[in-house]
């Protein structure tokens, strides 16, 4: 398939994606995700969850409100500043085991990697957050959240900050250090948000 020329022509194809459930695996459709031409902080997750999946919006469950609570904004401004995406586009299903939602597999994964790669040559971010280890992993090659949460990172033009994955099921924030991580985190993400907002002025010769 050529590359989108555009975010309108890109969300479209998007949209209407079946590769994972064309190619056999328990997927429940439709892709979830939200943004628009002109943001410049991209938000990147792991997958919806099944909340996400029945509305058509991420981050609508417990851990997208906890989510805004640490970046200590509105639902409403939450999604005017952040394009929204994820690893896997589609609820993953749940887990065969019964507990929590399943996790997609390598082969899933690579099957949504050009959408994820198109959405940032297209937008540019200056600002880039990923949320939980796997997001981390996949666009800044961070193998221990400990090693990276609390540090920011360059990703092409744009500010990269790691943020744990703010599920109730992570023990991750139980340990008073990572919560320490944390606050660091959320204070490079909040300085970053305020300078795009609010961009020096250059002064012309």
């Amino acid at each position: 398939m050529s590359r989108a020329r555009s975010v309108v022509a890109l969300q479209r194809r998007n949209a209407a994606c079946r590769r994972c459930l064309e190619a056999g695996y328990p997927i429940v459709p439709p892709p979830v995700f939200a943004g628009h031409v002109g943001q410049r902080a991209y938000l990147y997750g792991l997958a919806p969850g099944r909340v996400e999946a029945e509305t058509g919006l991420p981050w609508q469950g417990r851990a997208g409100a906890t989510l805004r609570r640490w970046l200590r904004l509105e639902e409403k401004d939450f999604f005017e500043r952040f394009y929204c995406a994820s690893v896997t586009r589609c609820f993953p299903g749940p887990s065969p085991g019964g507990r929590g939602d399943r996790r997609a597999t390598p082969a899933e994964e690579e099957l949504c990697a050009s959408w994820r790669e198109d959405e940032l040559r297209l937008l540019r971010p200056a600002l880039v957050v990923t949320v939980g280890l796997p997001a981390a992993a996949q666009l800044l090659g961070v193998r221990r959240l400990a090693d990276a949460v609390g540090k920011s990172y360059l990703l092409d033009d744009a500010v990269a900050v790691p943020l744990p994955h703010p599920s109730g099921a992570s023990g991750w924030l139980n340990d008073e250090t990572n919560r320490k991580r944390l606050g660091k985190a959320l204070t490079h993400v909040r300085r970053e948000l305020e300078r795009i907002a609010h961009p020096p002025h250059t002064e012309r010769p």
